[in-house]
């Protein structure tokens, strides 16, 4: 890490669910969007992303939250 003093390294909590939402949404996003798709310029890019973005917001749904608080299990 020295050799790169402009990166920090974060913890992560083992039960971030959160992060895991995230990586959904960029999961779909690169599948509905950005793998295979033609775009002719940024702008185009950008319209499709903000595009997609309004349809899923416009259909969401709402998350379940089902952790307990309960640590899991450790295997050894």
């Amino acid at each position: 890490m020295a050799a790169h003093p402009r990166w920090h390294v974060h913890w992560t909590p083992p039960h971030a669910s959160w992060l895991n939402q995230v990586e959904l949404v960029f999961s779909a996003l690169t599948r509905a969007v950005l793998r295979n798709g033609g775009f002719t310029s940024r702008n185009d890019l950008i319209e499709k992303i903000d595009a997609w973005t309004i349809r899923r917001n416009e259909h969401a749904r709402l998350f379940r939250w089902t952790y307990q608080g309960t640590p899991l299990k450790e295997t050894a």
